[in-house]
Order: C-alpha cells, then sequence, then structure tokens
C-alpha cells in the first residue's frame, strides 16, 4: 500500500509516538481530513492552535518532505472516497461567499498550469507512437469519462480505421468487446476519481493479454497508473459534485493533435472528401449564404 492511500492508517499507528501538539494535528485530521486537505499550514495552525512548525514536523514525522507533499497526499484521499452529497458541501465550504464562476474557473486555470508542469513528456511521445503502431485502437471510458472518451474517439476515426470505441451498460459488455485483444494492441484507458472499477478491471485484463496500455488519469497514486506502459497524468480538482476534467481534456486534445501531426497527409484527404460530403448533404448550416441574404436585402432597402 503505497504512502497516500494508507495515511489514515498510519496516523493511527503512530499516534503514540506524536507530541501533544502532533496529537491534536492527528485528531483533526482524522475526523475532518476533507477540510484539512485544503488549508495551508498557517491556517491549519490557527485552526487547532499549535505551531506553523508543529504542523510542519508532524509531516516529516509521517514521511513527507514538508506540509504541501502532506496535503497532496490528503486532497488524494478525500478527492477517491468523498460522497457527491459531501462533495457539494466541501464546495460550499471552500467557495463561501467568493464568486462562483470565477473561482471555478481559477480552478481549472490551476489545474491545466499544474498539469503542464508534471506530465511526463516522454510518456506522451511514447503513448504516440504506440498508437500509430498499433493493429487495433481500445478507448474504455465510463460515467463521467464517458464524455472525454467519446470526445477522443470522434476525432481518432477521423486519423484511423482501426479504432474500437468501448460502449458499456455493464462489466461483462466490455470484456466481451475486448475480447480479443492481444499484444498488437493499444487500449486507451481513462478515469478519474472515483475511479470505476469497470475501467480497472478492463485494463488489467488487457495488459494480461499482452496489449499496450495508455492510461489519462490524475496522479501517480491512480490504480490506473501501475497497469499502464505510459502513463498520462492530467490533473483535477473537487470544484463541486462534479470533477473538473479541463486539463484532462487539454491533454487529450495535444494526443488529438500529435497523432494528426504524424498522420497529416492522410488527414488532409479525409477531410477534403468530408468537406465534400458535408456539402453535399448540408451537414452544417451555411452561414454563408444566409450572410449574403441579409446583405442582399440591405441594400434593396
Amino acid at each position: 500500500m503505497d504512502k497516500h492511500s494508507d495515511l489514515l492508517k498510519r496516523i493511527n499507528e503512530q499516534y503514540n509516538t506524536f507530541s501533544k501538539g502532533q496529537k491534536k494535528i492527528a485528531d483533526y485530521f482524522v475526523a475532518n481530513y476533507d477540510k484539512a486537505a485544503f488549508m495551508t499550514a498557517s491556517q491549519l495552525s490557527k485552526t487547532i492552535s499549535v505551531s506553523c512548525s508543529t504542523v510542519v514536523r508532524f509531516a516529516v514525522e509521517l514521511g513527507y518532505d514538508g506540509y504541501p507533499m502532506l496535503q497532496r497526499a490528503l486532497q488524494e484521499l478525500v478527492r477517491t472516497n468523498l460522497t457527491a452529497l459531501q462533495r457539494i458541501e466541501m464546495t460550499s465550504s471552500r467557495v463561501g461567499g467568493q464568486n462562483l464562476l470565477s473561482t471555478i474557473l481559477n480552478f481549472d486555470i490551476m489545474k491545466i498550469k499544474q498539469t503542464l508542469e508534471e506530465i511526463d513528456y516522454t510518456a506522451f511521445d511514447a503513448a504516440v507512437e504506440s498508437i500509430l503502431k498499433a493493429e487495433r485502437i481500445y478507448i474504455v471510458g465510463v460515467r463521467s469519462s464517458s464524455a472525454l472518451a467519446n470526445f477522443l474517439g470522434f476525432y481518432m476515426n477521423l486519423i484511423f480505421d482501426n479504432i474500437r470505441l468501448i460502449h458499456t451498460t455493464s462489466a461483462s459488455e466490455i470484456f466481451e468487446q475486448i475480447l480479443r485483444v492481444n499484444s498488437k494492441d493499444v487500449v486507451i484507458g481513462i478515469s478519474f476519481p472515483r475511479y470505476s472499477a469497470r475501467t480497472i478491471k478492463a485494463m488489467e485484463y488487457a495488459r494480461n493479454q499482452g496489449a499496450c496500455i495508455v492510461a489519462v488519469t490524475d496522479s501517480e497514486t491512480s490504480p490506473l497508473t501501475p497497469i499502464a506502459t505510459h502513463a498520462l497524468i492530467a490533473r483535477t480538482d473537487i470544484a463541486s459534485f462534479a470533477d473538473s476534467l479541463v486539463a484532462p481534456l487539454s491533454v487529450i486534445n495535444a494526443l488529438i493533435a500529435a497523432l494528426g501531426m504524424k498522420r497529416k497527409d492522410g488527414i488532409y484527404n479525409t477531410f477534403d472528401e468530408l468537406e465534400r460530403i458535408w456539402s453535399e448533404y448540408e451537414v452544417y448550416e451555411n452561414l454563408s449564404s444566409d450572410y449574403k441574404k441579409i446583405s442582399k436585402n440591405e441594400k434593396s432597402v
């Protein structure tokens, strides 16, 4: 078990070795870890009346390099375990009287910046090369991640002719659709807290069959990361009962763009043919013709 997932267990195990001030912190963490996860060291020290240095020493006692690392572990714990109702309550306490629109947008901006700083560029490039060489490309994403999977599948269908977007309402349906996956294939699994058990099991099965696994997930402690051949980490945040998926969508956008550039000649031909089809079958509204009609009417007035 990693040091993030067993945090509360270790606090309980080490409790008798803590100083009086550290025990106050431990008690608060166990009872209010959802609130403590988003407090600075200064805010926490004021809340429970201990010194800032005691908070920092508490983090070091638990094996972290400093309080920010302990705080991140708490946030991982919160995001993985909170119910939808608890998320709503936490949003209310975090946002308070602030402007909700600007607060949520700023959360999203922070997550994109954090993703940009932390993402493994080597893993990204390796994922691109693996996808380009694959015999078949499976895309798995359920529940809230299905929107990301569908977005990726829509554009990858324009680049490749070997895409299998997995549509499912049950675990058995996933296995039926990836039954023939093998070492020549790539499976792209997308999941964020609270992680889908169906996606994890499908990725484990595909890995056991020798397939290359590309995971799009939120952290190194995600259950998808150890399964993955290439892990693309995109940070998310609890801004409401719904997770922010802006940074993951940006990473997926970059993946689509990178694959498109590698298949540039084929993309040109595909879109040239699509534009002809869209025009012939009036797939899109022709705004230019409407504008011409308006301009003509204005001149006749």
